[in-house]
């Protein structure tokens, strides 16, 4: 009796650590409380930002990047809404701002914390493609896939210790683990996100863009720009993704799911 009630709590504890995801119905495991990731988001975008002050809102750059996040967003929470899963989204508190830099990167904080780089534009090249990458982005947050990293990098650093332990120890290497999990920076030498998490956020980030009214066909000539774009090496949002052939073969097939959730606006 003892050994099956213990392997019913550790079923029931797994199963409600569980995040099903609103758009593919799949379940993964987040042993960190969502509260405590946006917690550390604020004070590391924060902190991001003052050592990369964000261009003005007056820059067109700017006003085109918080367009396309701005139609997500609301694509985004009333999807979620349709499916009485708001609560999924509690807490999120969105920010679009775009940072002076020559990488051709984006990512997406927990909350909603996003930050778009110069450098990707020229490849992005239309608010279409922009939305794309933004919608991407965005999957990887509202997926929680930052949050399965994290913990991750938590279990095999700390053995699985509390968030707040790993920060008092040892605070530094715990900021490192979160900016890699998120894409800021690859100070550790690992792999931001799994190719699973590559594959599903291009899922998600079609639909999202669609929602949105953006028409998803054009991902398929971003993804061919942003490959060549990096010669020899890939830029950073290619660095765990996985083959061209492979990725674009992907997209043309989920293609037709997109479209079915495509409005243009």
């Amino acid at each position: 009796m003892k050994k099956i009630s213990i392997t019913a709590f550790l079923i029931l504890f797994l199963f409600n650590s569980c995040t099903k995801n609103a758009v593919t119905g799949k379940r993964s495991l987040t042993l960190l409380p969502e509260s405590e990731m946006m917690a550390m988001s604020l004070t590391e975008y924060g902190k991001f930002l003052s050592e990369h002050p964000p261009l003005p809102t007056s820059d067109e750059r700017v006003q085109l990047v918080k367009r396309a996040g701005i139609r997500i967003q609301k694509a985004v929470e009333k999807f979620y809404a349709d499916k009485g899963l708001s609560n999924q989204l509690q807490g999120f508190n969105w920010e679009f701002n775009v940072v002076d830099s020559k990488e051709v990167n984006a990512w997406c904080m927990p909350g909603g914390k996003v930050v778009v780089y110069t450098g990707l534009l020229p490849v992005t090249q239309t608010e279409e493609a922009l939305a794309i990458v933004m919608g991407h982005e965005i999957a990887h947050a509202v997926a929680r896939h930052g949050n399965q990293r994290m913990s991750e990098g938590l279990l095999v650093q700390f053995g699985g210790a509390a968030l707040s332990v790993a920060l008092s120890q040892k605070p530094a290497l715990t900021q490192q683990l979160f900016q890699q999990a998120y894409g800021v920076t690859t100070g550790l030498g690992t792999l931001k996100y799994s190719r699973s998490h590559e594959s599903e956020a291009d899922k998600m980030g079609l639909i999202f863009a669609a929602m949105a009214g953006y028409n998803p066909e054009v991902a398929i000539s971003f993804w061919q720009r942003m490959s060549a774009s990096g010669g020899q090496k890939p830029p950073e949002l290619l660095s765990t993704h996985p083959s061209d052939e492979t990725r674009i073969k992907d997209l043309k097939a989920f293609m037709p799911e997109a479209k079915k959730y495509y409005k243009p606006q």
